[in-house]
């Protein structure tokens, strides 16, 4: 009896050790699983840490709908862009095939717009000026920042052989205050005249077949060099109005330009029809029902009194000129206007210049003042020109002392002598 019971004591010490070491157990696994107890003052917490995970929620939401927002707008920029690099793509291809010009030209001055209704459509008149390029010249640069008025400049090229009618056309410019002339003198007689004479000059650097027509060219050779000489004007963005020596200013020119216009010239034709042009109809009999061939006439620009502004079609007219000049015995007067009227045919592009004829009672040439305007009394006192060219008379310096009686010192007969052509 007494050994059961010992087994029974045992058994029981057993199974409380057991249970302390279960409960033991259990304890450490709670107090690892729930380390701030069952029930603790900080429950309230986890509610505001609910509300916050909801109103976090409510955020996050906002967040992403925000970034929906961002991405779509990068999206519609992405693709701008890459429509941009297709069209720059494209301008570039264009550029490099020269046959396309006209989509070329197109392209180069911007976006292609909409033709509007009709009746308000209006072309492209005015190319834009090219950016000024001082390195080319920096001494010529100088000189015509100092003289420029508006970024505009008349140019005179002049040799000791016109120094006669040179000194005339000064005296008429320095009369009526204009200040932006300036004189190219071709050879040291002129720089030394002008020096003297308190006139703004330039004298080119030292170039060979410049200056051998230069230095010893009557007036004919010497306008042909205007060409050349003009380019690096244009190129420093100036404004040149070229004028010959064989000229009289009676009015400040800069007042009546319309600067809409690549090249805006004087005019060799006498009235209406030929300086602003005309329908010209050939008759051929033997054609029978087609006859009649109607042809578009105007009298050529002078070479010798025009207005060039800062474009890339003016660069290339002179370009053009200057590189036939150079070939060939050319006038170049008519050289200057193959170059501005022929249009593209087979084996030859024409050039994209806009163009102008000046008023022909203010521009004037000689031919329109001693045949016509001088025999009409009502024109005499009504017309005032702007400038008087002696294009059309050899006896160029007396006639250009006669303008200057009759329009500056009133002398009304100062033009009767003068036969209406040459002698």
């Amino acid at each position: 009896m007494a050994g059961r019971r010992d087994r029974t004591q045992q058994l029981r010490g057993s199974r409380i050790a057991i249970a302390i070491l279960v409960g033991i157990i259990i304890g450490c696994v709670c107090a690892v699983m729930f380390p701030n107890g069952f029930f603790n003052s900080n429950s309230s917490l986890t509610v505001n840490e609910h509300v916050q995970v909801g109103s976090s929620s409510c955020e996050s939401s906002e967040r992403i709908k925000m970034l929906k927002s961002d991405f779509s707008s990068l999206s519609e920029k992405n693709n701008e862009l890459k429509k941009q690099v297709r069209e720059l793509t494209e301008k570039l291809r264009l550029a490099e095939h020269g046959s396309d010009n006209a989509r070329k030209q197109v392209l180069s001055l911007g976006s292609q717009i909409k033709a509007g209704p009709f009746g308000t459509v209006k072309s492209l008149r005015t190319n834009p000026s090219i950016l000024s390029d001082e390195s080319i010249n920096p001494r010529l640069a100088k000189i015509l920042e100092g003289i420029a008025v508006d970024k505009e400049v008349i140019v005179a090229l002049a040799n000791a052989n016109v120094k006669a009618m040179l000194e005339v056309q000064i005296a008429s410019v320095k009369r009526l205050g204009i200040k932006n002339y300036l004189v190219v003198a071709l050879d040291d007689y002129i720089e030394r005249f002008c020096k003297s004479n308190d006139v703004a000059y330039y004298k080119r650097d030292p170039d060979k077949d410049v200056d051998a027509v230069g230095k010893t060219g009557g007036n004919h050779a010497v306008s042909g060099l205007k060409f050349r000489v003009l380019r690096e004007f244009l190129q420093l963005g100036y404004g040149v109005l070229l004028s010959d020596v064989d000229i009289v200013f009676l009015q400040n020119p800069f007042s009546h330009l319309y600067r809409d216009s690549d090249v805006e010239s004087m005019s060799d034709g006498h009235n209406n029809m030929t300086a602003y042009g005309f329908n010209d109809v050939f008759d051929e009999p033997a054609m029978g029902w087609a006859r009649y061939a109607h042809t578009m006439r105007i009298w050529v620009f002078n070479s010798g009194f025009f207005y060039l502004r800062p474009t890339v079609p003016s660069i290339e007219l002179l370009d053009r000129v200057a590189d036939r000049l150079s070939k060939a015995k050319l006038w170049d007067q008519a050289v200057f206007n193959e170059e501005l009227f022929y249009p593209s045919h087979p084996e030859y592009i024409g050039l994209h210049a806009s163009k102008r004829v000046m008023d022909m009672y203010e521009f004037m040439n000689s031919k329109v003042l001693f045949k016509t305007v001088r025999k009409d009394e009502e024109l005499k006192k009504k017309v005032k020109p702007v400038i008087v060219h002696v294009n059309y008379h050899p006896d160029k310096l007396n006639r250009m002392r006669a303008v200057v009686e009759f329009y500056v010192n009133g002398k009304q007969d100062a033009l009767d002598s003068f036969p209406d052509g040459s002698e």
